[in-house]
């Protein structure tokens, strides 16, 4: 028997192809969410990029509303949906003094957990690059364990040891073992890519908070009040 994938997908027993099957169905998952990620923050990224040359580096009380209308323009973008939840949780705070939490502070409060929120959008996926990559190996191992196993029939069936007897086995065990192995360093190399890639843009969204609440708190007392009358108005 040469060496033909196709000739060795036609000697593997059922067993051996479907774990097969399943590791190729695992590989094409991993590669799906991997390039819909680079996708995802690529668009993010250049999003953010374009909101914040649009607003400009400074941020005033009354260019606020405007300020969320632009936002509104990039759903896509990570930082503009943060800048327009921390902008529209300060007006709303500002035209409400209902709770005891000075508008800054629910501010802030906000902006946590948005940051949280879209960290977590960011990561949306990477559960699977994790699964793949700790799980293949193994998936692979149980077609190597069904490999053997044919061979051992093999010699069974012939009553002898010879090579004949249990190639095919032998060939269905490095196959699997192979095919484990190329599915799983690639899901393991793209994780660890889009998790480093992923720490920066959480850091940037976390810094950027930080920057909107320390804009809003040197806003003047009456500049605030304008910005209450124009939400409510």
């Amino acid at each position: 028997m040469t060496f033909s994938l196709a000739q060795m997908w036609q000697s593997m027993g059922l067993p051996a192809k479907i774990v097969g099957g399943l590791l190729v169905m695992m590989g094409l998952a991993s590669l799906t969410v991997f390039i819909e990620r680079l996708i995802a923050l690529r668009r993010s990224r250049s999003a953010g990029r374009r909101f914040a040359a649009e607003i400009g580096s400074e941020l005033h009380p009354h260019s606020v509303e405007s300020a969320i209308r632009d936002a509104a323009k990039y759903p896509r973008g990570h930082l503009p949906r943060l800048v327009a939840s921390g902008l529209s949780t300060y007006c709303d705070a500002k035209a409400c003094d209902e709770s005891g939490l000075s508008a800054v502070e629910r501010t802030r409060r906000s902006l946590q957990r948005r940051v949280e929120e879209l960290g977590a959008d960011l990561r949306r996926g990477l559960a699977v690059l994790a699964s793949v990559g700790s799980v293949a190996p193994f998936v692979g191992l149980l077609g190597t364990v069904v490999g053997i196993i044919s061979a051992f029939q093999g010699i069974a069936a012939t009553g002898s040891g010879g090579l004949s007897s249990v190639a095919a086995g032998i060939s269905e065990a490095l196959i699997e073992t192979a095919l484990g192995l190329a599915v799983a360093i690639p899901a393991v190399l793209a994780f660890n890519y889009l998790s480093n890639s992923i720490s920066r843009d959480e850091m940037a969204l976390s810094s950027a908070a930080g920057e909107l609440i320390d804009m809003i708190e040197s806003w003047p007392e009456d500049d605030e009040a304008g910005v209450r009358r124009e939400r409510v108005a």
